[in-house]
């Protein structure tokens, strides 16, 4: 497994935790807890930014590991 797919994981896998904090955001009623979720969705949607541009940065310097 490549750095370049093992990222994609990593992307794949933060941006479903990021959609599950959301939906939990949605569920809630009670107020601190929506914050405390939508707060934790921001911090990973940061993450996921940053990763992405790790695996832009790794697929232009590294040719194989660019996507087929």
């Amino acid at each position: 497994m490549t750095v370049g797919t093992q990222l994609q994981q990593t992307i794949a896998s933060a941006q479903s935790v990021s959609a599950s904090l959301k939906s939990f955001a949605l569920e809630t009623q009670d107020q601190q807890a929506k914050q405390m979720f939508n707060s934790m969705a921001q911090n990973m949607d940061n993450v996921v930014s940053q990763l992405q541009a790790r695996l832009d940065y790794v697929s232009t310097e590294e040719p194989q590991y660019k996507q087929q």
